[in-house]
């Protein structure tokens, strides 16, 4: 049996001016997307000019919002952490 098509797809796309942050921001977020999680998926893809675009597919509404609530913390917390590195 095959599963069903997620009814809630979204993109989250990231531009930087550094390579550097693109990378490890792609290597902190990849071993979540790695992770199995009820109800939705999350894949990490490099694009064009060096963008970073995570997708992710859900069940229902409920997950989708789930999802992108943590991928945008999670986002937000290591770009963050970058810059505050990069004052240090």
């Amino acid at each position: 049996m095959t599963e069903p098509a997620p009814a809630w797809t979204a993109s989250i796309r990231l531009r930087s001016v550094s390579p550097a942050v693109m990378d490890w921001l792609e290597q902190s977020l990849r071993p979540e997307a790695a992770r199995e999680v009820p109800r939705a998926h999350a894949e990490i893809r490099r694009g064009e000019g060096g963008t970073l675009e995570v997708a992710i597919s859900a069940s229902d509404s409920g997950a989708m919002r789930s999802a992108l609530n943590t991928y945008l913390g999670w986002i937000h917390l290591s770009l963050a952490t970058a810059q505050a590195a990069r004052r240090s």
